[in-house]
């Protein structure tokens, strides 16, 4: 397996993705819509979450079935643009920028009536998202984070490489790891370890995730919390230069722009997830 590359990140200050966060949040919701019309709901809502595609550099829908075979609705986070697949093949592609969810809905609708698929325009999520241009009315505006937008696709492709390699390495020892997912509501991309209990329903688990940002950060960042949740005080020192969080949540986070200053960002991070997931293991194992 060839180590993850996070040599492509930097194109753009972590901190100024802001915007380009919010338009393809509020973006991803069309897909978790058109999940929630046509999955059956399961318990963790793992239904409404998301995949990354490599070899597209965009995330997918789980899949539909359709008429037509099975079908995913996917976002392009660099293009800010919908797509329609059934397989391997891309049935449509919807650009975003200058259009109002109004006239997306109308799109995504009709598109999924013709594949025999309940339409998504009158879902409503079981969860809210931060309010935006979009979500009060405005057109998805792209002016001037063209550049941002590819950065932050290269950000949740470097995450989902990194996730995943490291949940292939922990599935060795901890047969319950679980596969990374996107999850709409947060837009965040994570992976749990089942430490204790069974693997669907477990009684200890860490998760190790990333974030492209959110109320605690403005800037994407990799995390490492439990299930308990740790306790936060006297926590032992974490590698450079990684440190708890513990409003909100107590975890172990390295931020974006502490990332790029990394000397070898392959190694030192891989180094800090591992020393970050030990003393999780640890603590949670002697709470439990």
């Amino acid at each position: 397996m060839m180590p993850f590359d996070c040599s492509t990140l930097g194109g753009r200050a972590p901190t100024t993705l802001v915007r380009a966060r919010s338009l393809s949040h509020h973006a991803l919701q069309w897909a978790a819509r058109a999940a929630r019309a046509n999955l059956a709901a399961v318990p963790d809502d793992s239904h409404l979450s998301m995949e990354w595609d490599a070899a597209h550099a965009l995330l997918l829908s789980q899949p539909l079935a359709s008429n037509d075979g099975e079908i995913r609705i996917g976002l392009d986070i660099a293009g800010l643009a919908l797509t329609l697949w059934r397989g391997k093949v891309c049935l449509d592609t919807f650009e975003l920028s200058g259009r109002r969810d109004s006239v997306v809905g109308v799109w995504l609708d009709s598109a999924l009536r013709t594949l025999g698929l309940k339409p998504a325009s009158d879902v409503r999520l079981p969860y809210a998202v931060a309010a935006s241009s979009v979500s009060r009315g405005g057109a998805y505006n792209s002016n001037g984070e063209g550049e941002a937008l590819h950065e932050l696709a290269r950000w949740f492709g470097t995450a989902a490489d990194l996730l995943g390699q490291v949940s292939v390495q922990l599935s060795e020892a901890y047969p319950g790891t679980g596969p990374v997912r996107c999850w709409p509501h947060h837009f965040n991309m994570v992976f749990l370890v089942a430490l204790a209990g069974d693997s669907a329903e477990p009684t200890t688990s860490a998760g190790i995730g990333f974030s492209p940002g959110d109320e605690h950060y403005p800037q994407p960042y990799v995390y490492l919390s439990s299930s308990p949740r740790l306790n936060s005080t006297d926590l032992p020192p974490l590698p450079a230069p990684g440190h708890w969080h513990v409003q909100g949540f107590v975890g172990a986070v390295v931020t974006g722009e502490e990332i790029l200053m990394l000397s070898d960002r392959t190694r030192d991070l891989r180094g800090f997830i591992g020393a970050a997931f030990d003393i999780v293991r640890t603590r949670v194992a002697g709470s439990s």
